[in-house]
């Protein structure tokens, strides 16, 4: 019994390892850093403790507020989106059709395309000289041309499409393995009891798919909060910091300013919030399984 669990850890060490130095070790690395006053662009100054002060800095920085809402907006409406778009290719998916297999492929399509160049290929649609968006709208019109890119609205819009876009997928795919989990019994003893479409939909599949339509909401609650090469790609936060995400103006203040003490709590503020979020959905899915069990 003590030689087949030391082989276990064994077995398991490496991704312990793994799990330590790029995950536990730069969270513990960031939140030390925060308390200090460290300029890469000066490091003849050393660090300095400072306590708390970068957090109260952020607190005042009407930049670091304007990115925390501009990212809660970006997540507040792209993840509802997502989560409705992907219910609707879920629920088409999972019907009895010729060529399934085939457009459950070509759905996933966007969700594999690396980040960075869907975000190329996005930015491509909004040019203002030769983008598709344009060129629909004006046809070969360049005088009427617009630049989506360059106004502060439709910059957020466009990134907030290019997002719902790439990652709906991933939430069709969670979304379709509650569908298929499903029971046919529930649906049989249903319709025996005269219920309608719409009646089957909210009664039994709703209820049945809640706890995957919290997981896709956790996972893509977590991605929108750290969203970076969407922004870095099509717009560098701007214009006029419109699309200056927090986790942006992290890497900002970071590597472009050299501040890496006021980038780590910006980090460190990141972090706890994805925290709090998750936990609270994950208690949200508990209390689901336990109402479930009990009903």
């Amino acid at each position: 019994m003590k030689s087949s669990r030391r082989i276990a850890f064994l077995f398991l060490l490496p991704s312990f390892i793994f799990v330590a130095l790029f995950s536990i070790f730069p969270i513990i690395e960031s939140f030390r850093l925060s308390f200090y006053r460290l300029i890469l662009t000066l490091p003849w100054l050393g660090q300095k403790t400072v306590g708390w002060e970068n957090y109260v800095d952020l607190w005042n920085d009407p930049v670091a507020i304007q990115s925390l809402n501009t990212t809660l907006l970006f997540i507040g409406v792209t993840i509802p989106l997502e989560l409705l778009f992907g219910l609707g290719i879920a629920l088409v998916l999972n019907d009895n059709f010729r060529g399934r297999g085939l457009l459950r492929a070509v759905v996933l399509v966007p969700w594999a395309i690396p980040t960075v160049v869907s975000s190329q290929m996005w930015r491509f649609i909004f040019n203002d000289r030769y983008g598709l968006v344009n060129f629909v709208l004006f046809g070969g019109d360049a005088s009427r041309y617009l630049a989506p890119l360059a106004d502060p609205t439709s910059a957020l819009i466009a990134i907030m499409a290019a997002e719902i876009w790439k990652t709906t997928p991933f939430a069709a795919l969670i979304i379709l393995a509650g569908l298929q989990a499903i029971p046919d019994d529930l649906y049989e003893a249903a319709s025996v009891d005269g219920a309608t479409a719409w009646q089957k939909f909210r009664h039994v599949t709703l209820p049945m798919i809640k706890p995957a339509l919290l997981l896709a909401l956790l996972f893509r609650t977590i991605d929108g909060l750290r969203v970076f090469d969407l922004v870095f790609v099509m717009t560098q936060g701007g214009p006029a910091d419109a699309t200056n995400v927090l986790q942006f103006y992290g890497y900002k203040k970071t590597f472009a300013e050299g501040m890496v003490g006021y980038g780590s709590a910006i980090a460190v503020v990141v972090f706890f919030l994805s925290l709090a979020l998750s936990l609270a959905y994950l208690r949200m899915l508990k209390s689901n399984r336990l109402a479930g069990a009990t009903s």
